[in-house]
């Protein structure tokens, strides 16, 4: 008699199973069930396979909130912030990268970082073809993106700005995003980048793409202890206001879910562009040149992060605080990048 062949599941096979059991079977993950499968993605303990079929499964199925707190505070427990690193006021993320409009956004947090803003900006680069990122826009502006959480760290203390990709804040999760021409599809790892928060900033600024995703990124920092952010349907995905129109701000503030709707500043809307020339961003900042739209943006951002920061009292009296931190800014920053 021929002894039947021993199977043994793989251990990650059951979170595979839990996604894949058909329409009638399948289910989300509890928060516990998202942070141990995410943890074992971290710890390169699943066959490539299984993870292809795990996020192809979560991209159909769409992150709850519970699952994105799970698989952020997996990533949270996989980057190593040293004790001594500064505080941080402000976290940003930038993953969408911009083809249709120059990212102003850009001049917005160096705006915030001139007035004592401390901020991290974290984002990923290169996996969308056709688009232009931020650490290839700060090269061309004259600021050397960081290579590393300690070079952050420095930056941050005694600039106010750092920014560090995806792939020397937590390599893992880079090569999972990197994973995007293969698969042809975002996976959930963007929504989860976007909500990490680090180096646990008390304001989270959050830019989506598509709105669907708004309330998910609201009600999972209000399951995290997130006290204050601010989430916006952002130019192509940035956290950047599109100042000809008008612009929801979903928000937890000081514990509490709310939205406010700022008007669009302009009654008409602005050509979109075929070119982008980021050198147009450095002339701007200098003032040899005038951007009717890009100043706008920049205003219009910074306002949100001065409002969410309570700054200012109110949306007008916050619009109002960044054009004047715009018209006094140091132009003379961004000089050697002329």
């Amino acid at each position: 008699m021929v002894e039947p062949t021993q199977y043994e599941e793989h251990p990650f096979a059951q979170y595979v199973r839990i996604l894949g059991k058909g329409k009638n079977g399948t289910r989300p993950f509890t928060e516990q069930e998202a942070f141990d499968s995410f943890s074992m993605i971290l710890a390169g303990q699943v066959e490539p396979v299984q993870l292809g079929a795990y996020m192809m499964l979560m991209r159909v199925k769409e992150e709850t909130r519970e699952e994105l707190v799970g698989f952020v505070r997996a990533v949270r427990n996989a980057i190593h912030i040293p004790a001594d690193a500064p505080r941080v006021d402000l976290d940003w993320s930038s993953y969408a990268g911009k083809r249709r409009v120059l990212p102003w956004y850009l001049l917005s947090t160096l705006l915030l970082a001139q007035n004592g803003v401390r901020t991290f900006m974290h984002g990923a680069s290169g996996h969308t073809v056709g688009r232009i990122y931020t650490r290839d826009v700060l090269g061309a502006l004259g600021i050397a993106p960081c290579t590393s959480i300690d070079e952050a760290c420095e930056r941050m203390a005694t600039e106010n700005f750092a920014y560090l990709d995806l792939e020397y804040l937590c390599p893992r999760l880079y090569e999972i995003i990197e994973l995007r021409p293969l698969m042809g599809l975002r996976s959930p790892v963007h929504t989860v980048a976007r909500s990490t928060n680090p180096f646990n900033a008390p304001y989270v600024m959050q830019g989506i793409f598509h709105p669907g995703y708004r309330p998910v990124h609201q009600e999972a920092a209000l399951l995290l202890g997130e006290a204050n952010v601010a989430v916006i349907k952002g130019e192509g995905g940035e956290i950047e206001r599109n100042p000809d129109s008008p612009c929801l701000v979903q928000r937890v503030r000081n514990g509490v879910l709310e939205e406010e709707e700022w008007p669009a500043m302009f009654s008409r809307r602005h050509t979109r562009e075929d070119h982008l020339d980021i050198a147009r961003l450095g002339r701007f900042w200098r003032g040899e040149s005038e951007e009717e739209y890009g100043e706008a943006a920049v205003v219009g951002t910074a306002a949100i992060a001065l409002h969410l920061m309570q700054k200012a009292p109110t949306p007008e009296a916050a619009t109002a605080l960044a054009r004047e931190m715009w018209q006094s800014r140091n132009r003379e920053q961004m000089r050697s990048a002329a």
